[in-house]
């Protein structure tokens, strides 16, 4: 069996893809299930975050895997495996280890270093243990991984190259100002009371709002925080609970929200901010006319619409639609009437990714011209002639050659926030037509995913990838090694089987024998072969902990004869005793 690993990520998919993935607690429990109920699955983890969602398997078969496991993410998180392909990503054994590692230590979070991914891997651990999907690798394997995010964090200052999603997020709605002076005094309102927000709920009260409110759909578990506030004597915040209902009324006191909740839907449309907007400042919360060009993946929230030309295209017209083309597509036949939309989609790709993307076209997914034609999304086969071309030039310059972008537009003067919304949930519980609001600052996943990219990465990340190397490593030594130990097992212990009918069968032979000539003719032949097994055990428990040493335990049993079933008894034997001790480091 074997290591494998496939999911999505914000390094990997745009955030709406992702928040439209995002899978449920109910449909990670029936995920695991329907995983370990799959032929080439015999083990299962699922990781689902804010940001991330990773189906973690024990395979026998790696492409037969890939391909269960991909169609179980699309199954079971409502994406259709099409759409979700691209976006996908595939580690496998050490590389998978790796991944992992790396994840637990920060280094793959939209924050390098925030410690809360830790929580997350144990609380995963934690639900494939109690669905017992967990067996011995996974186990081994997430649990190694928290040790490794934990030495992560103690021998190293990554600490300092990044904070928790709470703290970025509210860094960015102060916008420059030391978040301690943007928060004193300030009212909060906290949607959810699970723990991103309870987080944010302490976060707030540490860096000196004056006042806490606590929604959630449950009000003992709001109630139950609120008391958590209070009671901490060192930051004097005043801290209460309401109910999910009462939520607009208070949006009209607030001067903060965090959401976090795990809802399916909107928590808080653009109207409902709207009117809490109104309530707090007596004037109508205007949509406010943004100038700045759309931001990654085509999001379109901030742009005012772009005029049309007379071929009715939807885009910049003249020389700002030349100036906004992210490829030099002039000498491509074919490519002129391709959008800018779907320029940016192909922009940098090699000649083997971009066949690939090929079905994009064809399913006219892209902003085109509105006269049908090649290149228009109304013409499969005048799309594919164009893909075809753009790949040829391809073929001569190894890339498609990327053309200089324009430096974005200053946006027009909006007037100083009344209301800062933080959305830290996936999917958004906040919409994302806010962002337009006049009066109003929302800071969500999507734009901390774009805030963190130019983030400054601290010198000690390059010490904790040599961390993350030493311990996959290590951990592929150890898994290697622990695959040949059942045979070693067996192989002693036919040793001593063998021992024992040949003692009997001296005992027959020579009867007159008194019990010392006994003993210390079994301990003499206890030591001939002990000695005899001695070297070549250890030495072949030396060579299985070397990559591409599992094969000595094969030979092993070749060499010896050893029955496969009393190996595989060995192996049970071990796992059912490992079972009684686990539990999440």
């Amino acid at each position: 069996m074997s290591l494998l690993v496939v999911g999505l990520s914000h390094r990997s998919s745009p955030v709406s893809v992702l928040e439209r993935a995002a899978l449920s607690a109910d449909a990670q429990v029936k995920l695991l299930q329907d995983t370990v109920a799959a032929e080439p699955a015999a083990e299962a983890a699922v990781l689902a975050t804010c940001n991330r969602i990773e189906l973690y398997a024990d395979v026998d078969k790696f492409h037969a895997g890939v391909a269960e496991l991909s169609t179980l993410l699309a199954q079971h998180s409502g994406v259709g495996l099409d759409e979700l392909t691209p976006y996908l990503y595939v580690h496998y054994e050490d590389r998978a280890v790796h991944h992992l590692f790396a994840v637990a230590c920060g280094l793959d979070s939209m924050v390098v270093g925030e410690g809360q991914i830790l929580g997350q891997i144990k609380d995963s651990l934690a639900r494939a243990q109690e669905l017992h999907t967990a067996g011995r690798l996974l186990n081994d394997l997430f649990q190694q991984a928290l040790r490794v995010g934990k030495r992560a964090h103690s021998e190293t200052g990554i600490d300092r190259a990044g904070q928790s999603l709470v703290s970025f997020g509210l860094e960015q709605l102060a916008a420059g100002e030391a978040v301690q002076s943007w928060a004193r005094g300030k009212k909060a309102l906290v949607i959810g009371a699970g723990s991103m927000s309870s987080l944010a709920a302490a976060t707030l009260a540490r860096a000196g709002v004056a006042e806490v409110v606590v929604a959630n759909r449950t009000v003992e578990r709001a109630e139950r925080l609120a008391q958590i506030l209070a009671a901490a004597g060192n930051t004097g915040v005043v801290a209460r609970a309401v109910a999910m209902h009462a939520v607009p009324a208070e949006l009209t006191r607030a001067d903060v929200a965090v959401s976090c909740t795990g809802a399916t839907g909107l928590v808080l449309t653009a109207e409902t901010i709207a009117a809490g907007v109104e309530g707090r400042t007596g004037a109508p919360a205007a949509e406010a006319v943004r100038t700045t060009p759309a931001g990654p993946h085509g999001g379109a929230r901030d742009r005012a619409p772009a005029p049309r030309d007379a071929a009715g295209y939807a885009g910049p017209a003249g020389d700002e639609r030349e100036e906004n083309c992210p490829l030099d597509l002039s000498a491509v036949p074919g490519a002129a009437a391709f959008s800018v939309l779907g320029e940016a989609a192909v922009a940098g790709m090699a000649a083997a990714e971009l066949e690939q993307h090929a079905v994009w076209a064809d399913k006219g997914d892209v902003a085109v011209r509105a006269q049908p034609g090649p290149g228009t999304g109304t013409d499969p086969a005048g799309d594919a002639d164009a893909i075809a071309a753009l790949a040829a030039t391809v073929a001569v310059a190894g890339r498609v050659p990327e053309r200089r972008r324009p430096e974005p537009v200053a946006e027009a003067p909006r007037p100083a926030p009344a209301l800062f919304l933080l959305d830290l949930a996936m999917p958004r519980d906040i919409d994302a037509a806010v962002h337009r609001l006049a009066g109003v600052r929302l800071v969500d996943i999507e734009s901390l995913a774009e805030a963190s990219a130019d983030a400054p990465m601290a010198a000690d990340v390059d010490q904790v990838r040599r961390i993350v190397s030493d311990e996959v490593a290590a951990f592929g030594a150890a898994q290697r090694a622990a695959h040949i130990t059942p045979t070693v097992v067996a192989l002693r212990t036919m040793a001593a089987d063998v021992v024992a009918g040949e003692i009997a069968r001296l005992d027959g032979r020579l009867p007159g024998l008194d019990e010392r000539q006994r003993g210390e003719i079994r301990q003499a032949v206890h030591r001939v072969v002990d000695k005899l097994l001695h070297a070549p055990t250890v030495r072949v428990k030396q060579l299985a902990a070397e990559p591409g040493g599992t094969g000595y335990a094969d030979a092993l049993r070749t060499l010896f004869d050893l029955d496969p079933e009393t190996v595989a008894s060995v192996s049970r034997a071990e796992d059912s005793t490992d079972e009684k001790d686990r539990g999440p480091a």
